[in-house]
């Protein structure tokens, strides 16, 4: 991954982890990052020194629990929305398609948008 698409993911990462999180109910830390690389094809790798700080941010803004599991016997944690979490992440979805709809104004401006009138 270029570095160009690492800064976009840093500025992105709570929303994307929220995004997640609201679509599939829950899920590990392992399986954010392969759904991460899944969806984007390879275009993306998140990685679990960027990933967790988030989790746990998001869990002390009260936007996450979590809850242990044992799997083949190690125990699991996964990550589940709260109701202030679910609500959060709509918010974010929204704010960040006005930020792409903003962005495009500004690199790919109609020929009839004058800067500096």
């Amino acid at each position: 991954m270029d570095s160009a698409n690492q800064e976009f993911l840093r500025g992105t990462l709570k929303t994307i982890v929220l995004q997640l999180l609201a679509q599939q109910g829950r899920m590990y830390g392992y399986e954010i990052t392969q759904a991460v690389e899944e969806r984007t094809g390879g275009e993306l790798t998140l990685t679990f020194g960027a990933l967790y700080p988030v989790l746990h941010k998001l869990e002390d803004e009260g936007l996450l629990i979590t809850e242990s599991q044992e799997v083949d016997g190690r125990l699991r944690k996964y990550y589940r929305l709260t109701p202030t979490g679910s609500e959060t992440a709509v918010r974010k979805a929204g704010e960040f398609d006005r930020f792409i709809q903003l962005m495009r104004l500004l690199i790919r401006p109609s020929p009839d948008v004058a800067f500096g009138q």
